[in-house]
């Protein structure tokens, strides 16, 4: 999983991404993709996408994350989703997240759409 560490932001930014990437990875979610927003969008400095196993799952990443982010002091983010559990969309407002079960996240591809193609049209990572 790639380090928050030299991702644009400042401090309370920073603290929030690595809650959020600590979160994920303990509650087992997969395929964690950070994404750097800053100067790309005004909806927030960072995206995260990640997968669960199961609607199950889907739905306990979620919570865990939303858990974290609270006991972290960074407040009570904005959650859509959570019922059905095939994507959770988490919006921390410096930070969104989205919990996916692998076959709506390969459906919807966020990350292709969110990340810079380079000159010969690969996506950068």
């Amino acid at each position: 999983m790639p380090s928050p560490a030299g991702m644009s932001g400042n401090d309370s930014v920073s603290r929030a991404l690595e809650t959020v990437l600590a979160s994920l990875e303990d509650s087992k979610a997969e395929n964690i993709v950070p994404i750097d927003l800053y100067g790309k969008s005004s909806l927030a400095d960072h995206m995260v996408i990640a997968s669960g196993r199961s609607h199950r799952h889907v739905a306990a990443v979620a919570d865990q994350l939303l858990k974290a982010l609270k006991e972290a002091g960074l407040g009570t983010a904005r959650v859509e989703g959570l019922e059905g559990a095939d994507w959770v969309l988490i919006d921390s407002g410096d930070i969104i997240v989205h919990v996916f079960r692998p076959e709506v996240r390969d459906f919807y591809n966020l990350e292709k759409m969110w990340q810079a193609p380079d000159l010969d049209g690969e996506t950068v990572h």
